[in-house]
């Protein structure tokens, strides 16, 4: 009886520990982001954020840099009107890479493939996090790493939205900062389109550059 009592307690013991070996490995392993050809998204590689193809809506193209009212530097991150244009590639930098893969709901570094703008990091950035109040809008200048207060305003992050993605400022990198969170979209502006923090995300997927 006490030969059986001491197997049925191992046994529970250890299918609780798996239990929460499972659980937590989990947590550390969030889904894969996917592009357009089902390839996992890596930090080795570049790609073209491009509008879903959502039915009845204006789609337009890919994610590029402009300039911002009569400032002749493109330091803006817009849309291009054009859905013939991919453009300018990306490559994102997870706070904690692991083996290269681009997970969903990470904190992440987004950084154009062009070098230094008009004095400008092609590092994404928003440029009011702090104020819900404040229009806040993406630009470039923004820093790769060192994640904390300093860099708070350079980590976004990619989540699912239906069978595309999304992407959603909601730093996680520090945390006894004061942030606001709030889905990556687009807003009018002297007839462009520029990217900026809202409530009506702009439906993304990723393709391969």
């Amino acid at each position: 009886m006490k030969t059986s009592l001491f197997f049925i307690i191992s046994f529970l013991a250890f299918s609780i520990s798996l239990n929460s070996s499972s659980s937590s490995a989990g947590e550390l392993a969030p889904e894969p982001v996917l592009d357009t050809a089902g390839n996992v998204l890596r930090t080795d590689l570049y790609y073209y954020i491009l509008p879903a193809n959502v039915r009845g809506r204006f789609r337009g193209g890919g994610l590029t840099l402009s300039s911002i009212g009569n400032d002749t530097c493109p330091v803006g991150v817009f849309q291009e009107l054009s859905a013939q244009r991919n453009g300018i590639p990306v490559t994102f930098s997870p706070v904690k890479p692991r083996n290269g893969v681009v997970r969903i709901s990470t904190d992440l570094n987004i950084e154009f493939a062009y070098p230094e703008t008009c004095g400008e990091s092609p590092v994404w950035r928003v440029d009011n996090y702090v104020d819900p109040s404040a229009d806040s809008f993406v630009s470039i200048g923004g820093v790769v790493g060192n994640p904390g207060p300093a860099t708070l305003g350079s980590w976004f992050k990619i989540q699912k939205f239906g069978y595309d993605y999304k992407l959603v400022y909601c730093p996680t990198v520090c945390s006894n900062c004061d942030v606001i969170c709030k889905d990556v979209g687009i807003l009018y502006q002297n007839g462009e389109r520029r990217l900026f923090l809202i409530d009506y995300p702009l439906r993304v997927v990723f393709k391969q550059a």
